[in-house]
């Protein structure tokens, strides 16, 4: 496994910089993001800036193994769901056009809807990331969805419906066990049914359970990342363990983006020397 940084938790520095400093605290690779406001939105990136990117990118040795490109493709307004679908095609074609030596990154989306109404959300979802899917089938790109607290699909059983009836190839997890630990899972029961469809993760600290739960970041709570990091390799995974600061820690006041990379940096790669694993471009 590798050791990633998302640049959602970084949202006031430029791409220049999130590249360069995850680059220079030791990250392996970085997810960068491509929603509205974003430094890298897929709207604002014209062909000479995505090659400068990519030029950014091979310079600092880091990988990018995911862009994350949330937006709610059945928003109860379906011109804007309609837009929204279409910016996750865009954000396809931007993750060929930002392609490295080890391929396209994945795309990180979520199925947003509600608990209360998943058998409506669900039946919505299929046909549209099965469109998605295929769509990324054409261009080489895997899409990843992601679990989400609060959200129609918030647990193991309901994503792994949605990947039965979504029957893709193409369409796989971004498995972010944050969720499912506020909700009282254990970390054998979040990773182990879910591991082999993962293909990008995200990982956070966090305190409490549901309704009464704060994300934090790595090293501020007292999750088990050796526990984690050795379900994750005993259930086959091999790709990147990516750190991501929710903006429930980004809204605290002096919150600085560079040091919560360092500190993430440093937990995490002493639980992987506790855990008896190697990151694997160090070995």
């Amino acid at each position: 496994m590798k050791l990633g940084y998302s640049a959602w938790s970084m949202p006031t520095l430029s791409v220049d910089a999130q590249i360069r400093t995850v680059a220079e605290i030791g990250f392996q690779g970085i997810e960068l993001i491509c929603i509205q406001r974003s430094s890298t939105d897929v709207d604002r990136l014209d062909a000479a800036e995505r090659r400068r990117i990519r030029g950014l990118l091979d310079a600092s040795g880091l990988e990018l193994p995911a862009l994350h490109a949330s937006v709610n493709p059945i928003d109860p307004d379906a011109e804007v769901a309609a837009r929204n679908v279409a910016r996750l095609r865009r954000s396809i074609d931007l993750a060929v056009d930002l392609a490295g030596p080890e391929g396209p990154p994945a795309i990180v989306l979520m199925g947003y809807g509600h608990p209360e109404t998943y058998e409506k959300d669900r039946e919505r979802l299929v046909p549209i990331f099965q469109e998605l899917a295929e769509y990324g089938r054409e261009r080489g790109v895997r899409l990843a969805l992601e679990l989400h607290v609060g959200q129609a699909i918030d647990r193991p059983e309901r994503a792994l419906w949605l990947l039965e009836h979504v029957d893709h190839p193409y369409f796989k997890l971004n498995l972010d066990t944050s969720h499912l630990d506020v909700m009282g899972y254990s970390i054998a029961d979040s990773v182990r049914p879910l591991v082999a469809h993962a293909v990008h993760t995200h990982v956070k600290d966090q305190r409490g359970r549901v309704p009464s739960y704060e994300f934090l970041a790595p090293g501020d709570g007292d999750y088990d990342y050796v526990t984690y990091l050795k379900e994750m390799a005993a259930g086959g995974y091999r790709g990147f363990i990516t750190a991501e600061i929710s903006l429930m820690v980004q809204r605290k006041p002096g919150y600085d983006p560079v040091a919560t990379a360092r500190q993430s940096y440093v937990t995490l790669t002493r639980a992987f020397a506790e855990a008896g694993l190697t990151l694997d471009s160090l070995a």
